[in-house]
């Protein structure tokens, strides 16, 4: 039994798109002690599935999954930020409908939690927290709509709760054959193991389909798509590329350098294989367009993935096929703004010509 305790409990800090939540809660606390203590024979083992169901699939469920994760992890009312969330899930809620129209059955519940590290996680039930900090740590909305987009990925594909079926059906087996907890027991222990682990997917797999969902729902929206790749390099400045930080779980997510390239390489087949960023520098057609500055809030190369966004939209939609030329201070191509030069930038008509030059 003990065996199965750690086997289970290993691992269970909350994590999303790289940043996990600091916590570390003994197996007794989060009731998966006491599923231990009961036991579950294997003819009951479908009891205990059908209680992960009906906190991921009824309202009952999302509503009592949402007051625990209210509950534990406090909530934060400010208005201003709370606007700019209700605008994020607006956006990307119609943007996943026409990928997946399931998410028309299934609305999120969502709220800003009170922890101050850059982290958003969404559980089972669709019920999804932001962290508060993550407001301060990331500059634009479109980068909060990048990691939202990720988890909505995990919450369509219901990462969370074929894990937990998956970590009880190899856990628990016809060796266990104590009598079961009633019903209500059940439902209790569960969602009180869901509320830790549905936001710590633990899997490599997962972690790449909810990325390459979030590229698809950013796409039906008026974001920046290079916002995706942006928020992966603010990770990987922020807590290193190969998630050699202790606040990261290597076992649960890929090396955040190998997802940000995952993502700079959809940039680059978007803008037809015209252009690419490295290092803050941005090359079209094999030749240096500009190396973009930096500012007080990004880093050259984050700041460049923005530009890169712009640039693969702007050949993606045929944009190209127009002259470069400068409208109230922004590099435009076409009907694309491109770039508003920053302090450190190269000025905007020289910018413009250059790209005349090379598109």
């Amino acid at each position: 039994m003990k065996k199965f305790t750690k086997k289970i409990t290993a691992g269970i800090t909350a994590l999303s798109l790289g940043v996990c939540l600091s916590v570390a809660t003994p197996a007794e606390a989060i009731g998966i002690g006491d599923l231990v203590g009961v036991g579950i024979a294997a003819a009951q083992m479908s009891q205990v599935r059908k209680e992960v169901d009906n906190l991921n699939t009824t309202q009952e469920g999302q509503d009592q999954l949402y007051n625990k994760f209210r509950e534990k992890y406090g909530v934060v009312e400010d208005a201003d930020l709370n606007y700019r969330l209700d605008n994020i899930m607006n956006n990307l809620t119609k943007a996943v409908a026409q990928v997946d129209s399931s998410i028309n059955d299934k609305p999120y519940k969502y709220f800003i939690s009170a922890d101050k590290s850059l982290n958003a996680a969404c559980g089972m039930g669709h019920v999804m927290m932001v962290n508060v900090g993550t407001f301060s740590y990331l500059s634009s909305d479109d980068e909060i709509a990048a990691i939202v987009g990720h988890e909505m990925g995990h919450g369509q594909k219901s990462h969370t709760a074929k894990g937990i079926k998956s970590n009880l059906d190899k856990t628990l087996g016809a060796q266990i054959g104590a009598a079961i907890a009633g019903g209500g027991v059940i439902t209790n222990i569960i969602a009180n193991v869901a509320l830790n682990n549905s936001i710590a997917h633990s899997d490599r797999k997962n972690e790449t389909e909810a990325d390459n969902l979030a590229w698809e729902y950013i796409q039906h929206t008026n974001y920046n798509l290079g916002s995706c790749a942006a928020v992966m390099q603010k990770l990987a400045e922020l807590y290193g590329e190969k998630n050699n930080s202790s606040i990261l779980n290597p076992s649960d997510h890929p090396d955040t350098d190998k997802r940000r390239d995952n993502y700079a390489n959809k940039l680059y087949e978007y803008s037809n294989k015209h252009a690419s960023a490295k290092d803050g520098v941005i090359t079209i057609n094999n030749q240096t367009f500009m190396t973009v500055a930096a500012t007080d809030s990004m880093s050259s190369a984050e700041r460049a993935y923005f530009v890169l966004g712009n640039i693969a939209a702007a050949y993606h939609n045929n944009h190209n096929n127009s002259n470069a030329y400068v409208q109230n201070g922004v590099v435009m191509l076409g009907a694309q703004a491109i770039i508003q030069p920053a302090s450190g930038d190269e000025d905007a008509y020289t910018l413009a010509e250059r790209l005349n030059a090379i598109k």
